[in-house]
């Protein structure tokens, strides 16, 4: 993998905990235009401590897009395919925003703090400027804008003990994807059980810039005894945990369907309408020619992927790897592509093409553990 230097400019936003966090010297990358850590050392190490450990990750680059008013409601259900007609305050939603054509846009987790007012949690991209667009076009009654909310995650399987020590006892009742509100200097924060791994943690959505330094502290004296450490989503875990990554495993010319995303959608012709019902009906009835896979690819560790790996089959191009690392505990290359009909069949054997050169490849479910 190349490295390439990062010259800082003032549209390079900080963060609350960027203070903090610059003394454990991070790799960084850009998100959102915001500096988010990427790597603490060595990847190995990092996927074994958050699996047996806790870490805190500063993921304020997750951006929110707040919308609020009496259209709220009706905006956000149009936004997305997975069915919000009925959307609870207090819980939280994972929702691939789509296009026209039903292609991915986004796949924020979308808070529902009341009945007409949502954060959309983002991944990468400038979903303000098409909400936005939305509401003027339609003529809906709703503000939106960025809120002053930086969250910060703490994961692993010590987490919740972290976090009833932070905010009492009475966080442990928080099922997965509610949150509740705490207070933290006298002020009540979002606390959700959420967060891009799968081995359990908590993101708290801190609402003031200027307590960043002091939650972080608070964070690492509260987890000093359970070898808390400074972290960052981990490539190893989120690909053996069947995390998807918008940008890096699926794209705007992707659509729920073919990234295996269909229980997280209600798509039905007298279901809740949205964007790019039309084009997701007719897939769901014709089927479709390509699908998000799992691969096994043989041989010794490769360096984890930069750039697509293109796959053959019977010596004809038919897809993609788009994510890949070595897995230690899987003591295999794996991977996730995006692969063309025959070859998405469980089974089929492919040829990958990786800077290491060709190597045999077998597609598997996701997620692989």
């Amino acid at each position: 993998m190349v490295e390439v230097p990062l010259f800082v400019q003032n549209r390079l936003r900080s963060t609350p905990f960027s203070e903090k966090v610059a003394g454990y010297k991070p790799v960084y990358t850009i998100y959102n235009r915001m500096m988010l850590p990427s790597s603490y050392g060595s990847l190995e190490e990092n996927a074994h401590h958050l699996k047996t450990a806790v870490q805190v990750w500063d993921v304020s680059a997750q951006r929110q897009v707040e919308i609020i008013g009496t259209d709220a409601h009706k905006l956000v259900t149009m936004l997305t395919p997975r069915d919000l007609t009925k959307a609870e305050a207090g819980r939280c939603y994972y929702a691939p925003i789509t296009n026209r054509e039903g292609g991915i846009i986004n796949d924020p987790v979308a808070v529902c703090l009341d009945e007409n007012r949502f954060w959309l949690s983002l991944a990468d991209s400038d979903l303000l400027l098409w909400v936005n667009g939305l509401a003027t076009g339609l003529n809906l009654n709703v503000q939106i804008f960025e809120p002053d909310v930086s969250p910060l995650a703490i994961q692993g399987p010590r987490a919740e003990d972290v976090v009833a020590r932070l905010f009492g006892e009475e966080i442990r009742a928080v099922k997965p994807f509610r949150f509740m509100r705490c207070a933290f200097h006298d002020r009540p924060q979002v606390v959700a059980r959420s967060g891009w791994s799968k081995q359990g943690g908590f993101e708290i959505y801190l609402d003031d810039f200027s307590l960043g330094n002091a939650l972080w502290d608070a964070v690492m004296e509260a987890g000093k005894d359970f070898d808390i450490r400074p972290g960052c989503p981990n490539l190893i875990e989120r690909i053996e945990s069947g995390l998807l990554s918008f940008g890096n495993d699926m794209y705007p010319e992707d659509t729920p369907l073919e990234c295996g995303l269909d229980k997280f959608c209600s798509i039905s012709e007298d279901g809740h309408d949205f964007i790019g019902k039309p084009a997701l009906l007719r897939q769901q009835s014709e089927g479709f020619t390509k699908a998000l896979r799992g691969v096994h690819i043989a041989g010794k560790p490769l360096a984890p992927l930069a750039h697509p790996w293109h796959c053959w089959l019977d010596d004809k191009p038919i897809g993609e790897v788009r994510s890949a690392v070595w897995s230690p505990d899987l003591s295999s290359n794996i991977g996730n592509a995006m692969l063309n009909a025959p070859a998405f069949t469980l089974g089929t054997s492919l040829r990958v093409a990786t800077p290491e050169g060709d190597r045999q490849a077998e597609v598997c479910t996701l997620p692989f553990v």
